[in-house]
């Protein structure tokens, strides 16, 4: 299998997990605490992911300048679309459930359609990382793409929950989802495919574009649904979740 086209597919299933939220929120309503214990722990693995397999991969391929450039820039870029989407009726798109729905202001206006461009903003730099992590021939990041999972599920609850609140058609609602999951692909097709042969320099600074991003959606949506709804064990569960990526990390 050509390396492009699988790293698609390692998009592709980072991105099926929107489709999976989205379809536990069509037919039941999970509990707020054990949905924010999920957040927790896609949290603590994604942190982890940016520390040690993002940052410091940036950090070898281009030096300090490349890798600060990009992760400021990176940060900057999401938190620009965030501010624009959360104006929209995205802000509490990481939300799980009918609260997610009654946070949001516009959502009888097309909150839920806000939310899901909010999901695909989340995870295009996500996705990026997936493919040029099988650039060279090493082996897809598997922090990486448990990270992008676990927070997709959680999205899919949230938005979906919306929607549906606000009349949408169970065809209109999956069909969001499969577009934003085959997007995902994607992205982490063309990551691989247009970065294989370029620089040294450039893919450090890609990597750090998307690790600043991805920090950025941590801080801003992510954490403070895991903060909110389990409360004092929020940080014992991160932890928990950035041990098991290191160990990942350190063990492939």
């Amino acid at each position: 299998m050509p390396v492009w086209l699988e790293a698609g597919l390692w998009g592709l299933l980072g991105g099926s997990a929107l489709l999976i939220g989205a379809a536990i929120a069509w037919v039941a309503r999970l509990p707020q605490r054990l949905v924010a214990a999920v957040m927790a722990i896609g949290s603590g693995v994604l942190i982890s992911a940016v520390a040690f397999d993002l940052m410091d991969e940036a950090f070898a391929r281009g030096g300090l300048d490349s890798t600060a450039a990009g992760f400021v820039g990176g940060a900057a870029l999401y938190t620009a679309g965030n501010v624009w989407l959360a104006r929209r009726g995205a802000r509490h798109r990481k939300r799980s459930g009918l609260e997610s729905a009654e946070k949001q202001p516009h959502a009888s206006e097309g909150g839920g359609t806000a939310i899901a461009m909010g999901a695909l903003l989340d995870g295009i730099p996500e996705s990026i990382v997936i493919g040029i992590s099988l650039i060279g021939g090493a082996g897809v990041s598997t922090t990486v793409v448990a990270a992008v999972f676990l927070s997709n599920i959680p999205e899919g609850l949230s938005s979906a929950a919306g929607m549906k609140k606000a009349g949408r058609s169970a065809g209109y609602v999956f069909g969001v989802w499969a577009a934003i999951a085959l997007a995902s692909g994607i992205a982490a097709l063309l990551g691989n495919l247009l970065l294989a042969g370029a620089g040294e320099e450039v893919v450090a600074l890609i990597t750090a574009v998307a690790a600043g991003g991805i920090l950025a959606m941590l801080v801003d949506t992510m954490i403070p649904e895991a903060t909110e709804n389990t409360h004092e064990y929020s940080g014992l569960i991160a932890v928990a979740g950035f041990l098991a990526a290191f160990w990942l990390s350190k063990a492939g």
